[in-house]
């Protein structure tokens, strides 16, 4: 409880002030009087009225009190804080190509990319995400959703061969733009994950990137692979061989499409490289907590009020009735 006018209760100190008084008064003129003997009086009955004799200034001063913490507004205080989440929408783009299966990361880079994506998504639980997967053609996954448990279960069977071989990142891109263009969120992102070069589609990379400007879109690329060359299992008549080919992977293009958008290139080597590019757009694109704080007061000085009142009626009946001193 708190009160309004907490000043107001300094009041209460006239209380002292007023029982020291009448305790002064009281001494003052009591009268006395002076006899040989008491033993006759002791026999006669002092009467209930005796020890009662003070209870009318003992009720007035109670009345006094509690017309005091009246006036000082007592209240009952309620708090509370409403956290309200503004989410980020983020379509994900991976390319699912043959070379895909390289195997410079462990124990390839599809799968480290589906595991780096997939914490990535765990991590963000209030955003809308969507997946895009891509190779010579581009196909939505799973739209925008906040159902994260549908879209992990989608992300888990990915895997080489799902589309026509080849590396079409701006048809990724287009059908990525397409998913995120009319979003009402503060902000839109494109995540795109690509380790070759764009060699299929109709729309080339930059043409995307242009038209995700146009929308308020970022751009986030990244390059997957080591430099020079990787290990890519290549099928044979005698089984599959582990051969060292060139990495082919267009980072200008990459580059450029980041930059037009606003957005950032990153280069993953390996996979504690790929791991820390994630947690760098992570901590890039963080969902906004608004916090919004409550305040709500009660007045408690009705019953107060009331109490005095009724101890102030009582006062009265008593002082006019029983303990009345005049005839």
């Amino acid at each position: 409880m708190s009160f309004a006018y907490p000043y107001l209760l300094f009041l209460l100190l006239l209380i002292p002030v007023f029982v020291a008084w009448y305790i002064f008064k009281g001494r003052k003129l009591n009268p006395s009087l002076k006899v040989s003997n008491i033993s006759p009086l002791k026999r006669l009955s002092k009467g209930i009225k005796a020890p009662l004799r003070h209870l009318l200034f003992a009720l007035r001063m109670i009345v006094l009190g509690l017309l005091v913490v009246a006036l000082a507004r007592p209240q009952d205080h309620n708090s509370w804080k409403k956290d309200s989440v503004e989410g980020i929408d983020i379509v994900m783009a991976m390319d699912i190509s043959t070379s895909m299966l390289a195997m410079d990361l462990q124990p390839n880079r599809i799968e480290a990319a589906r595991e780096v994506a997939q914490k990535f998504i765990n991590n963000r639980p209030n955003d809308n995400i969507g997946f895009v997967i891509f190779a010579s053609e581009s196909y939505t996954l799973c739209p925008m959703t906040t159902d994260h448990t549908v879209l992990l279960n989608r992300i888990k069977d990915v895997e080489p061969g799902m589309l026509e071989d080849g590396t079409a990142i701006g048809m990724g891109l287009a059908t990525a733009i397409n998913r995120i263009k009319d979003s009402k969120a503060k902000s839109k992102v494109i995540i795109l994950l690509t380790d070759g070069v764009n060699n299929s589609g109709e729309i080339s990379p930059n043409m995307a990137a242009n038209l995700a400007k146009t929308f308020g879109i970022r751009i986030y690329t990244i390059g997957i692979g080591s430099r020079g060359e990787a290990p890519y299992p290549v099928p044979t008549p005698f089984g599959t061989r582990i051969q060292k080919l060139p990495v082919d992977l267009d980072e200008p293009t990459l580059e450029a499409v980041a930059k037009i958008t606003d957005g950032h290139y990153y280069r993953a080597v390996d996979n504690k490289s790929l791991d820390k590019v994630y947690d760098s757009i992570d901590k890039l694109e963080k969902s906004k907590v608004v916090s919004k704080n409550f305040s709500s007061y009660e007045d408690l000085y009705l019953p107060w009020l009331i109490a005095a009142l009724l101890i102030l009626m009582i006062e009265f009946v008593l002082r006019h009735t029983f303990l009345r001193t005049n005839p």
